[in-house]
């Protein structure tokens, strides 16, 4: 019988479970909403949505770069549409201001993107034209985005730069050579120079390997008529 007076009344345990199992459900209802705030894992699957999103878009703007690339001629004949058309929104490097950035970070502007090094003799050669284009025809809707891809520090680029007297354009830089490898995996990239005319959604639609000369009226046509105009 004293062993009988030590034991828990049913009610009291029911109080008791059911106590803890409200317990576990506050502690299960805070992960889940810490997990779902600012520290939570990237989601991968929101990735591919997005890639997928973006070639679509861009993959139905085969007409659009032909119409583009068949006004390429003269001084910038080596140009060639995009087959098929590729978005280039993830393109990283560093803006001018040193901070990392993508082509989606100036959506909204056709870009001529000029991949460009110190060591290479023709990037010499185009280096002006590409500062004359820029000049003249930069914009909020429109930009000569030439990148740097010497890999160490700043020096000898900007020496660069001085040396050939370039002013209007933007100092872009990516010492990792990163972004020069991504073209060159998806044929793109050959070697240097490269330049890529990306229109305002980041669509690719025109390409070429080696220099022309971007100040000439040729290269002026073809920007006009990748504007719309």
């Amino acid at each position: 019988m004293a062993d009988r007076k030590k034991l828990i009344p049913v009610p009291r345990l029911l109080a008791v479970a059911a106590l803890a199992g409200a317990l576990a459900g506050a502690v299960a209802v805070y992960v889940s909403v810490t997990l779902s705030g600012n520290n939570a894992p990237p989601s991968a699957a929101g990735d591919v949505v997005n890639a997928d999103a973006n070639a679509k878009l861009c993959g139905a703007k085969a007409e659009r770069a032909r119409t583009v690339a068949a006004a390429a001629t003269g001084e910038v004949a080596a140009m060639r549409p995009a087959d098929p058309p590729q978005s280039l929104k993830t393109l990283a490097f560093n803006a001018p201001d040193g901070k990392p950035m993508t082509l989606a970070d100036r959506a909204g502007k056709t870009l001529l993107v000029n991949l460009w090094a110190t060591w290479c003799a023709p990037c010499r050669a185009e280096m002006p034209a590409l500062d004359a284009l820029q000049k003249e025809l930069g914009s909020e809707k429109f930009e000569v985005v030439a990148v740097n891809v010497d890999t160490g520090d700043d020096a000898k680029p900007k020496k660069f730069l001085a040396d050939t007297g370039v002013e209007a354009l933007g100092y872009y830089r990516d010492n990792t050579m990163a972004a020069f490898e991504e073209l060159k995996t998806r044929g793109l990239a050959l070697g240097l120079p490269v330049t890529l005319l990306v229109d305002g959604e980041g669509c690719l639609l025109a390409h070429m390997n080696g220099p022309a000369e971007w100040s000439s009226n040729d290269a002026k046509k073809l920007i006009g008529v990748a504007l719309g105009g």
